[in-house]
């Protein structure tokens, strides 16, 4: 009965990530649509996405030890009813300040989700299963970023760009209603761990392996949301795609991401079961993940067909790899810190997205073109591959008179 349910949560809470992924992708899909009542420029786009991630970057952050303090269940409750709200107030928007202060605080809330997943995660699954239920959870980025470019083509034809906002924060209501009617803390056996030693928010600072997960967060999410907010565009502006064309094809990429999820994960917690270290299974994955990223580079060298199966390979690592470094700090750490940690991570991850995409707007608007831009990309996980070797020597459950 409690494998049973273990699961029935872990799709729960992928649910809450897919509606999380699917509200960010509403401005990125619609924009053709917005900019016909409202202008926007390549750099006022980036400020736009800049304001989100600052927004999400701070939540992420604080909404990790505000999930520490609730406990999972208010935690998740109150996080989805904010970014319900935030994302259906974008519909109301009459000029640019508006849309800036909806996003703003769509981030806001949206900053708390995966804190509050990865702690509830840790409260129902053991290390042997703890990749794979993650797989399944970051899997419903996918889900989300799939159905947004066709669903929100098809709102647009039918109703108009404000009605994708105001349907989409309706969804995550009902979400809300469903997580207060099902979610419960299990007993300490399910997850296998206690709650462990309580370490301060601050005492976390002094841990390499947080600065480290920070920094290669921030290298690899700087990738990521590049992807996630800028392919549409990438496929109006470079490709002359029109928001039909978009939705058709735009959704293909994210189904390999949804994949990726599920293998990273799966592999991971396979070598664990045929007794391969717990360092080793999250390294070699995390490698194997890091090393697809390079084919980026040739995304703008190709026909607009096999542009997208490079895209679909750098969506498969990108969210391989983003399933293990969310799941490492539940790895190292005691239940009782998992939220805070993963809140830091996240932080530096949507940081790094904020300073690359105010990059990638400057860029576009002076002249250098996505060339320049998706060979920086390439770039970038293996990067933060190399600051997780250096900064983790060893995957263990660490005790604070470790930290130096």
């Amino acid at each position: 009965m409690m494998r049973g349910e273990r699961w029935s949560i872990a799709a729960l809470i992928s649910a809450a990530i897919a509606i999380s992924y699917f509200d960010r992708q509403t401005l990125p899909v619609a924009i053709q649509a917005i900019q016909r009542e409202i202008p926007i420029s390549n750099t006022q786009f980036s400020q736009l996405q800049a304001a989100f991630l600052t927004a999400y970057a701070i939540m992420y952050a604080g909404g990790g030890k505000l999930v520490d303090l609730l406990g999972t269940r208010t935690g998740f409750l109150a996080i989805m009813i904010w970014w319900s709200l935030a994302c259906a107030s974008h519909g109301l928007a009459a000029g640019f300040g508006m849309l800036l202060a909806s996003r703003f605080l769509l981030g806001m809330g949206e900053g708390g989700g995966f804190p509050a997943a990865t702690k509830a995660l840790s409260e129902w699954f053991p290390a042997t299963e703890r990749a794979m239920a993650m797989g399944m959870v970051n899997a419903g980025t996918a889900v989300g970023a799939v159905f947004a470019p066709p669903a929100i083509a098809y709102i647009i034809a039918v109703l108009n760009w404000r009605w994708v906002f105001f349907l989409a924060g309706a969804i995550g209501l009902l979400w809300a209603v469903w997580w207060w009617r099902t979610y419960h803390v299990p007993d300490a056996t399910a997850g296998e761990r206690s709650e462990g030693q309580n370490i301060p928010w601050l005492h976390l600072l002094g841990y390499r392996q947080v600065w480290g997960l920070v920094f290669a967060k921030f290298l690899s999410d700087a990738a990521w949301y590049f992807y996630l907010f800028w392919l549409p565009k990438y496929l109006y502006d470079a490709r002359g795609f029109d928001t039909k064309r978009v939705g058709y094809y735009a959704w293909i990429p994210y189904a390999a991401s949804g994949l990726g999820s599920l293998c990273g994960g799966w592999f991971s917690s396979r070598m664990l079961k045929r007794g391969v270290s717990l360092d080793r299974a999250r390294k070699v994955a995390m490698g194997l993940s890091a090393g697809m990223m390079p084919v980026a580079f040739f995304v703008t060298r190709t026909p607009v067909e096999l542009a997208i199966v490079l895209f679909s390979i750098a969506f498969f690592g990108q969210q391989s790899w983003s399933t293990l470094v969310m799941t490492l700090p539940a790895d190292l750490f005691p239940r009782s810190a998992v939220g805070s940690v993963a809140g830091l991570v996240g932080f530096g991850g949507a940081m790094g997205g904020v300073v690359f995409g105010l990059v990638v707007g400057y860029l576009l608007d002076h002249g250098f073109g996505y060339q320049t831009v998706f060979a920086i990309v390439s770039t970038l996980h293996v990067l933060a591959f190399g600051v997780v070797l250096a900064a983790v020597p060893k995957v263990r459950l660490l005790v604070e008179e470790n930290a130096k």
